[in-house]
Formats: C-alpha cells, structure tokens, sequence
C-alpha cells in the first residue's frame, strides 16, 4: 500500500473520530443545558407563570421583538411570539424545560377556596367597561374587560393568572340599613325561610332587572357576588301578635281581683282602650295570627323593609285602630253580652283580614281575647244574669221532677207490662205443650196403621211369590222333560231309526284300543243264547250316555 492511500486513510478515521467528538460534545452540551439550566420542577398547587423577554444578545434571533402595551404576549396562529410579556397560559405541576435566557419564570401558588367561602375575581388587565356597568362577563382567561367578574366562584382549586387576575375570598358578609339586614358571600338558608334577592346591576345573561326580584331562593346554600347581589332572608309561616292590658298583681306575682271575680286593670292605656258608644271606658285584649307566604316575601321586603318592620308598621297599628273604630259604635253592654258581642267578633277579625291582604299580608285568626267592661256596669249585668241563671235553673229543676216521676211512672208500667208478658208467655207455653203431646200421639197412630197395612201388603206379595216360585219350579221341570224327549226324537230321527240310532251311541261310547273276534256261533251253541244281547246292552248305553251329555 502506497503512503498515498495510508494517509487517506488516516484523515479519514481522523474526520469521523472528530465528528464523533463534536456530536458528543453537542449532546453534551445541550443535555447539559437543558437538564442543568432549562429544567425546572413545579410542585403540586402551585403552576408557572412565563413572561417572553427575548433572547439576552443583540444577534439573536428575536431580540427586537417589540413589547405588548397590554403586558400579555401576543402570538399568531402557529404560536410564534409577536410581542413580548406575559403567557397568559400557565405550566401546570410537574418537570419543565423553559429556558431563563428567554423567559422569565416564577411560580404561583393555587387560590383554594375553602367550604364557607367564595371568591370573587377581578380582571386587572382588558378594556374599560361601558358607562354604567361594574361587572365584567366570562370565565376566567376569557374576559374582555378590566373590573370584578360577575361569577361567584365556590369551593375549589384555582389556577389563577395572577398577573392577569386578582382573587378575593370572603365569608358571609351582611349590610345593616336600621332594621333591614341583607346578606352577600357565602350565604346559607336554613328551613322555614326564603331568600330574597336583590340584583345590584341587571343581568344581560339572564335578563334579570336591577332590583327585588320576584322569585325567591328556596333552602339551600348559594355563593352569591356582593357586587352583583344581596340576600334578604325572610321568614315564611305564621306567627302571634297579642297586645294585652296591664292588670294588677300582689307582691308574690299573683292576679289581683274585684269583687266580682274579675282581673283589675293596672294601666287603663294598656292594651286596647276606647271609649264605647254611651262614654264608659272599655279596654281589651287582642290576638292577631299573621304571616307571609313565599309569593308575598319579595313584596314585603319591597314596600316594609324586613319582617319585623311588618309587626310594628302595620299589624299592632291596624289592630288598635280597627278595634278603636268598630269598638266606639257599641255600647258597654253590647260588648259584654249578647250576638252584638260575636258580631263585633266578626267585623274585627273580617276588616283586619281585608286590610292585611291589601298589603300582601296573610291573616289567619283574628281574636277577640277579653273586654274589661267598667265595674258599674258589669256587676248589674253579672246580678241580673245571676237572677236569670237562678230562674231558669228553679224552672229546670221543676221540669227534672216532673221528668223523674213520669220516669217512675213509666217504670211501674214497664213493671205491670212485664208480669202480664210472662203470663201470657207462660199461658202460650201450656198451650203449645199440649197441642204438641196430641199431635205426637195422633202421629203414633198413624204411624202404627201405616206400618200394619205395609205388613198386610208385605204378606200378600210373600204369598204370590211363594205360588209363582212354585209354578216356575213345576214349568222348569216339564221344559227339561220335553227338551230331553225333543232331544232323543231328533236323534232318532236322523239316523232313520231307533236301531241306527242304538248302535251308534254304542259305537261312540267303545274305546279306541278295542279288539273284535269273530266267534262261530252255531244253533244250540252258548253264544246262541246271546241273541238280543247287543240290542238290550246298546240301548242300556245309549240312555247313559245321554245323561253325560247335557
């Protein structure tokens, strides 16, 4: 090999080995920069705000970017940077590789809203809002406008821009105005009451004016935006009113009375007092059961306040001057006794009822409780009643003796009407015994001569029975007879003759293994003897075997 070629070969490794060692170097450099200088660790709650500040030498690429007037950077659709500032996108937890030569890099801690809690968001960055308007629409990132967000936003995580937005967490927050009290934050509604709501602005989103609205929030829990809203919690149900007189006691607490046995007044202002129609000074209780539906709560809050303003501005006021006006047109003793007193009864509880429901107020029972009537007059109304109560109770007892002794009366009847019953009874008990012992004795002899003809009837048949038995046995006997000679005179009568018939019956009845031998037999022999043995010992056979066969 020529010294050309060994040196050709040796440039060549020693190009390779170099770009092997650059290479290296370069990663190195570059694992170094990006693992060493580039990387960054979020922990958990926090995330990573970047500002865009452009690259740190002036022949950068991207060093005369110019800066956002807004302080957020601007990008175009593919996501290069046009104008330097703030990310509104964060980097959540986690490992990060954003280079400090570039961005500026800081980390922001989570908005965590506890339970009792809400928070209310303010954009810091946008435009202006319009003339008249206070609350900014949209979500968080997707605001227009600088100013306080409408939504409340609940209990939660948040990952929060906070160069773009500013987080304000509150409770329950309440509004003082005299006796009204309206609640905003985190507001809660327990059971047995409704919220009624105030809207600060009007929604566009939802198209609900400024003002009480008419529909009401139900039990619950709400995050509700001080700015944008406040809560009246009302009451809902019915509840008592009674306005009372102030009456005496001793110094142990105990009610002190007249002679007549009535409570005596302390304070003749107390309660209800007015003068009656004939001048005497009349005071008197009075028990109004009032309350508001759910409809009616926006409308009371409305025209009185809250609740309470409704106690004190209408029901005590109007009660005292309905009893004062309908009260002064009777008299003392129409207000004691009598229908005028249930008639007064009536027109309070009506014209109170009517009144209340003119202002969207709910009354259930409007009552009467008691009517202090003046001493003078009350006790000769008692007398007199007394003396009535005497006469009527003198005529009751009259018509009690006369009821008792025609009770008496009326026993002694019950008594004679009851002996004569169980005479009768007994008299129809006799009677029915009687009439029963002939019917059962007369049904005996019936019975008996019944039973006789039966037997009589029994005897005649037995007899009949007996002479058809008899008969039937002598007919049975001559049928036989006849059958057995019709028997034989058939017989006879095939074969042709007696003879034929004789030897026949005398063949039939031989046994099969029987010999014959011919025997001579001469005249004056023994066997000439025989002659008409086999006629007489054929027929003898015939006749037995005729008994065999049936």
């Amino acid at each position: 090999m020529s010294n050309s070629s060994t040196s050709s070969i040796l440039k060549s490794r020693s190009a390779i080995v170099f770009i092997l060692f650059a290479i290296i170097a370069v990663l190195g450099v570059w694992t170094f920069i990006e693992w060493g200088i580039n990387r960054v660790y979020v922990p958990e709650g926090y995330s990573m705000r970047l500002r865009y500040k452009g690259p740190p030498l002036p022949l950068l690429p991207g060093y005369n970017t110019p800066e956002s007037k807004t302080g957020f950077a601007k990008l175009d659709e593919n996501g290069n940077i046009l104008e330097k500032g703030v990310l509104q996108e964060m980097l959540g937890p986690g490992r990060q590789f954003v280079s400090p030569f570039y961005w500026e890099r800081e980390l922001v801690e989570d908005i965590v809203i506890e339970p009792g809690e809400i928070g209310i968001a303010t954009s810091k960055i946008g435009k202006s809002l319009p003339q008249g308007e206070f609350l900014v629409d949209g979500e968080l990132g997707e605001t227009e406008f600088k100013g306080v967000l409408r939504k409340a936003f609940g209990p939660g995580r948040y990952r929060v821009n906070d160069y773009a937005y500013e987080f304000k967490k509150i409770t329950t927050t309440s509004v003082t105005n005299g006796l009204q009290i309206k609640y905003a934050g985190w507001v809660e509604i327990p059971t047995g009451y409704v919220g009624v709501v105030t809207n600060l602005a009007s929604n566009p989103t939802t198209g609900a004016l400024k003002g009480i609205q008419d529909s009401v929030l139900p039990p619950g829990i709400y995050p509700v935006n001080e700015k944008e809203q406040q809560i009246d919690i009302v009451e809902i149900g019915f509840r008592e009113k009674s306005i009372k007189a102030n009456l005496k006691m001793d110094a142990n607490g105990q009610l002190l009375y007249d002679q007549s046995g009535e409570p005596m007044i302390a304070d003749d202002d107390s309660g209800i007092s007015f003068p009656s129609n004939d001048g005497f000074p009349i005071n008197m209780d009075f028990t109004a059961i009032w309350g508001i539906t759910p409809a009616q709560a926006p409308n009371v809050i409305r025209k009185f306040g809250n609740v309470d303003a409704v106690e004190t501005k209408v029901v005590m006021p109007q009660i005292e001057s309905i009893c004062r006006n309908i009260g002064s047109k009777y008299g003392a003793v129409d207000l004691l006794v009598g229908d005028s007193r249930q008639e007064f009864q009536a027109m309070t509880s009506d014209e109170f009822r009517a009144v209340l429901l003119e202002k969207d107020i709910t009354l259930s029972y409007g009552l009467v409780r008691h009517i202090f009537i003046p001493q003078e007059i009350r006790i000769p109304i008692q007398q007199a009643f007394v003396a009535d109560e005497l006469t009527l109770t003198r005529v009751q007892e009259q018509a009690t003796a006369k009821t008792e002794a025609n009770l008496r009366e009326a026993e002694q009847k019950v008594e004679l009407e009851a002996a004569t019953v169980q005479v009768e009874t007994e008299k129809m008990v006799a009677k029915a015994i009687a009439e029963g012992e002939k019917t059962a004795q007369e049904t005996i002899a019936e019975t008996q001569r019944i039973v006789a003809g039966i037997d009589r009837e029994i005897s005649l048949l037995e007899a009949k029975a007996t002479v058809m038995l008899g008969e039937a046995s002598a007919k049975t006997v001559q049928l036989l007879e006849e059958a057995k000679a019709d028997k034989f005179k058939l017989a006879v009568d095939a074969f042709g003759s007696g003879e034929s018939y004789n030897k026949w019956v005398f063949a039939s009845g031989l046994p099969e293994d029987i010999e014959l031998n011919l025997i001579f037999a001469g005249e004056g022999t023994f066997w000439t003897d025989l002659k008409g043995f086999s006629e007489t010992m054929l027929g003898k056979q015939a006749q037995e075997t005729m008994k065999k066969k049936p």
